[in-house]
């Protein structure tokens, strides 16, 4: 069964694992979690496997490896800014 998650909820699913964490355990674990992003979504375990580290020591790792590997329009436009004024 297919879970869909935010990505300002994810750490919720994070947290469901058990740290340390090998990626490839860590990419089997999310392969059933579809993130959703501002503009579309992505596998979570596609993208854990895409992350450059061999293991995770914690959740915030984790998090950290998978916000470098978003794409883009992840987080909504390119270059919007946040309400500076």
């Amino acid at each position: 069964m297919t879970r869909e998650v935010k990505l300002s909820r994810v750490d919720e699913v994070l947290d469901e694992l058990s740290y340390p964490i090998p990626r490839d355990d860590a990419a089997i674990e999310l392969e059933d979690v579809t993130l959703l992003l501002a503009d579309g979504e992505a596998n979570l375990g596609e993208l854990v496997s895409e992350t450059g580290s061999d293991a995770f020591s914690s959740q915030e790792d984790l998090r950290s490896e998978i916000n470098n590997v978003l794409p883009r329009e992840a987080v909504g436009e390119p270059y919007q800014s946040e309400g500076e004024g």
